[in-house]
């Protein structure tokens, strides 16, 4: 009976690809406690992102591959995620209780940017993540309706408050404490400070990622967000038309000139399937986004479709990644947000966390 090595098992993995990274687990540290006892083996593999609808396939064939070695009899396999947290802008203050924050933007309303900010959320969450959903848009918040919500934050100590939550994901939004037909006619040095008191006085509970649905445009509380808040990356949301690609560059610009990396770019109601007769059209023109992401250097994300399910899904309160989970749109957002996830999980580490705190203190 010939003898188990972990040379020669750890060889065997090596042929095993990651299909989000396109690298093999054992060149990326992916393979964990490794035991062999006499045809037995048994290990961990840790992911730096979310996956749980890859586990079934990942571990089959990571057994496949450790059977390939002579003498191996019984396999054991655990898949786990250990999300962590990456570096941010430079001398913005970290939020306690909150991994990786997103911000979700797009620079112009009216291009599904809420919309896509909630199936991302839900999502992220479908394949394991600890996830949450900041509204930015002071005056016109869409989340609480999006992600069927009402009631009012709690405080138990009238200073901090607890975010609802809904689908396993954590929300906070200026639209909980005001009544919905209620105007915020307020000016941007007052929308931006409850802004901020939304965001930091907020007990998240320790969150993978906070995504933030941004506000349109370039103006004070976009700017204000992408300067203080502790973004690891972000995401540009546009539709193909040449008039939404104008403002969705200057949102780009604006996150490259505060040193915020963009994670991608989400081109949304990219193609119409007609529901009756099956016709494809291009109502906002084709592959804008695309050739945007390709001017700019950056990644592109995916195409999602112009759906009347979409709408209706969200307006319910049931975004599409909940009302139809198994369905075509609900797995684009699911690849989508997984890439999102992978490219995050690329970047450099943040260990500002696991630095001691000095204290000087007065000889006696």
């Amino acid at each position: 009976m010939s003898t188990v090595t972990e040379s020669a098992m750890l060889a065997a993995l090596a042929s095993v690809v990651d299909p989000n990274t396109g690298k093999d687990l054992v060149a990326a540290k992916c393979i964990r406690n490794l035991r062999i006892e006499g045809g037995d083996v048994t290990f961990d593999v840790e992911l730096g992102y979310p996956a749980r609808s890859q586990h079934a396939a990942l571990r089959s064939a990571l057994v496949a591959a450790a059977r390939t070695v002579p003498g191996v009899g019984n396999v054991s396999v655990s898949i786990a995620s250990r999300i962590t947290s990456h570096s941010v802008q430079r001398g913005v203050q970290l939020l306690p209780g909150v991994k990786n924050v997103v911000a979700v933007a797009s620079g112009k309303g009216g291009v599904g940017k809420s919309t896509t900010t909630v199936n991302l959320a839900l999502a992220l969450a479908a394949e394991g993540a600890s996830v949450g959903i900041l509204d930015a848009d002071i005056y016109g918040p869409s989340q609480p309706t999006m992600m069927g919500i009402e009631g009012h934050p709690e405080s138990s100590d009238g200073k901090t408050m607890e975010p609802l939550e809904n689908y396993g994901v954590q929300v906070i939004s200026i639209g909980f404490m005001v009544e919905p037909d209620q105007a915020m006619i307020w000016r941007g040095p007052m929308a931006t400070q409850a802004l901020e008191q939304l965001l930091r006085q907020t007990n998240w509970r320790d969150l993978d990622y906070l995504l933030v649905d941004m506000p349109p445009g370039t103006g004070d509380i976009a700017l204000t967000l992408s300067q203080r808040v502790p973004l690891t990356g972000a995401v540009i949301v546009t539709t193909p038309q040449d008039i939404a690609l104008i403002d969705a560059r200057k949102g780009l610009k604006m996150f490259e000139k505060v040193g915020v990396p963009i994670l991608g770019v989400v081109e949304n109601m990219a193609v119409h399937v007609c529901s009756n007769c099956g016709h494809v059209e291009h109502i906002f023109g084709a592959e804008g986004g695309k050739r945007m992401a390709a001017q700019y250097g950056v990644d592109y994300l995916g195409a999602l479709p112009l759906a009347m399910q979409i709408r209706e899904q969200a307006d319910s309160g049931r975004p599409t990644v909940v009302a139809d989970p198994e369905g075509e749109i609900a797995g684009l957002y699911k690849a989508v947000a997984r890439q999102v996830a992978v490219k995050i999980a690329a970047r450099a580490k943040d260990f500002s966390a696991k630095f001691p705190t000095i204290t000087v203190s007065k000889a006696t």
